[in-house]
């Protein structure tokens, strides 16, 4: 079965804390495609996240200048649902 991803950038996160002087990533795995567009769609209605992408394939970035949190919707349940606001 394939999987989906969906990777984004957390402008928010990124360069502090524990992502001190790195790019802070968010990748959500997904079991279909509907699943990957309603991940996407919420990340890009989140003003925080950038660079909102769904990959066909793992992804993979280098550890000395990206902190990644891999995330699926066991732990990130409501990123599988539409959201209108979320506040």
């Amino acid at each position: 079965m394939n999987k989906y991803y969906v990777t984004m950038t957390d402008k928010f996160m990124s360069g502090w804390g524990q992502a001190q002087g790195k790019i802070n990533k968010l990748v959500i795995e997904c079991d279909t495609m509907e699943e990957a567009v309603i991940v996407e769609s919420n990340g890009l209605r989140r003003h925080e996240m950038k660079n909102v992408n769904i990959c066909t394939k793992k992804p993979y970035y280098n550890s000395k200048n990206v902190l990644v949190s891999w995330h699926d919707k066991t732990d990130y349940s409501n990123w599988f649902k539409i959201q209108h606001d979320w506040n």
